[in-house]
């Protein structure tokens, strides 16, 4: 269990009283913890945690309080399972219910690195937003590094493993897409102040990070949308790449189909053939189909179909 005071810095406290508190506090319970705890916080509600249930990121207004969830993507691997935990919150502080770790050590971050000028609830929970947004601008800078590379092998030919490359990173944003449009959620939820928590002065943290949280959404967006370009670009270069080894086979069968013809009419062996008793037949047919050959090089190069 970890408890804090919200003062210029957060302080690590020992609460004997969790209803009679005359500061407003953050505190990290484990599922366990809430459990055996949660009779004893005053917030005028009933609430059964489960992180096995734990889909999305959410707020829910209730009575007293606000209760939701939180589902945090890995940043380094969006694909992998995501950290998830809960939260409860009212005028006097914000409860986590946290059982792998993610809400303990960016509350026990913030507690070390950052001193607050405005100490209250509200700049708390913007801090801890922050944090949990604070590498993405990197993360995203990375993947339009490997679509600008993709891009580039594409120019060059390369294609063997694009469209697996572009549909995972495509995937990825797609989650991240949705993972931003639910905080953006959450965000308003607290902006919105149904329950008159938050101070309207102090609403303003909220609407700054939700802009941040919004252009990281529209960046998003962005990247998909050159995902799409880049698949479409594969398709038009895989495209031009069957089309010119069509032309190639089709030139090729135009430069032979005269010889096969020459062939064809010789081959039909009849008895009163002049050319049969003639002692340069031979090498004369031969001479005109090098030629031939020769010629329709010559022609289709000057075209540029060669």
């Amino acid at each position: 269990m970890q408890s804090y005071k919200i003062g210029e810095k957060l302080e690590p406290v020992n609460m004997s009283s969790y209803k009679k508190t005359d500061f407003q506090f953050v505190m990290v319970l484990s599922g366990e913890e809430w459990k055996e705890h949660n009779a004893e916080f005053d917030m005028g509600i009933e609430w059964e945690f489960n992180n096995q249930h734990i889909n999305s990121t959410r707020a829910e207004v209730n009575y007293d309080s606000i209760t939701g969830k939180f589902l945090i993507l890995d940043r380094n691997k969006v694909s992998a399972p995501p950290k998830q935990f809960a939260f409860s919150l009212d005028e006097k502080g914000i409860i986590f219910i946290d059982d792998e770790g993610l809400a303990g050590r960016t509350v026990e971050k913030i507690a070390q690195s950052k001193k607050l000028v405005n100490p209250c609830l509200e700049r708390f929970l913007y801090d801890f937003l922050e944090q949990l947004i604070s590498d993405d601008a990197g993360m995203l800078n990375r993947y339009d590094k490997q679509l600008d590379d993709i891009e580039n092998r594409i120019f060059s030919g390369n294609t063997e493993t694009v469209l697996e490359e572009i549909a995972q990173i495509r995937n990825d944003l797609r989650d991240l897409k949705l993972h931003y449009a639910e905080m953006i959620d959450v965000c308003q939820e607290f902006e919105e102040n149904e329950n008159h928590f938050f101070k309207e002065e102090n609403e303003r943290y909220f609407r700054l990070v939700t802009q941040r949280i919004q252009r990281l959404y529209e960046r998003v967006i962005t990247l998909v949308e050159f995902t799409i370009q880049l698949r479409d670009l594969n398709q038009t270069k895989t495209d031009e790449k069957q089309n010119k080894n069509l032309a190639f086979l089709t030139v090729i069968s135009t430069i032979f189909m005269p010889l096969t013809l020459i062939v064809g009419w010789y081959g039909m062996n009849f008895r009163y053939m002049p050319e049969f008793e003639y002692r340069w037949s031979y090498p004369i047919l031969i001479a005109v189909c090098i030629l031939i050959v020769i010629g329709s090089i010559f022609v289709f190069k000057k075209k540029k179909m060669l």
